[in-house]
């Protein structure tokens, strides 16, 4: 389930608004991560970098395996915290269901392609993100589809798309961002946010069933 301004993933609410020290932790896992990288970081380093000791750190997280999936699903709520504000925009200039869709599959694949984090880890220890986002990637994968599936669920309710099965629509998108992540390498006009754009409107947005006979008008 996701709420805009609470994400939620496997019932448990994103609170480290409301948890200082988690916060602090996973910044300075990530501070380490892309200083280092995750094998050479300890969790005395993040410790430190947190300034918190080491033992409030292992009492929130048994191990580095455990922290690391912490800072991985906290840069995926993010960044659907960031979307909900971007296609609100949109909203509010009018953009029909279309519109927003683009903006969407634009926001996600353009967010992978420039997140350094990852960039980091997919050159440097591929064998250690690998697994987070192929036979570990079910949370990922469960944040992203019920993200894109509240979205499409919402222009159904606004009356700007027609009824279908939202959410092995949005399946198929996250899944489409991970093989991005997993395969950079691409003939796709990724750098040009225009042709982009185009490309997406032409030929993915029709792929995910949102065509001229799937659309409404209020």
């Amino acid at each position: 389930m996701v709420k805009r301004g609470l994400l939620v993933v496997g019932g448990q609410p994103d609170d480290d608004g409301r948890d200082a020290s988690r916060g602090a932790i996973l910044d300075g896992a990530i501070a380490a991560f892309l200083d280092v990288g995750v094998r050479r970081t300890s969790m005395g380093d993040v410790a430190r970098r947190a300034r918190i000791s080491p033992a409030t750190l292992y009492r929130k997280f048994a191990g580095k395996s455990g922290l690391v999936e912490a800072v991985w699903l906290r840069e995926a709520r993010r960044f659907l915290a960031d979307m909900d504000d971007t296609l609100e925009e949109v909203r509010r200039a009018g953009g029909d269901a279309e519109d927003q869709v683009v903006t969407l599959a634009f926001a996600v694949v353009d967010a992978i392609r420039r997140n350094r984090l990852l960039a980091r880890l997919m050159q440097t220890e591929p064998e250690l993100i690998l697994p987070l986002m192929t036979t570990q990637a079910g949370p990922v994968l469960a944040l992203g589809r019920d993200y894109v599936t509240g979205v499409l669920r919402r222009l159904q309710d606004e009356g700007l798309l027609a009824d279908f099965d939202a959410e092995p629509v949005a399946e198929v998108l996250a899944r489409l961002s991970l093989s991005l992540a997993l395969t950079p390498e691409t003939v796709l006009p990724l750098d040009d946010d225009e042709k982009s754009r185009a490309l997406f409107r032409a030929h993915i947005v029709p792929a995910l069933g949102i065509t001229k006979e799937t659309r409404r008008t209020r």
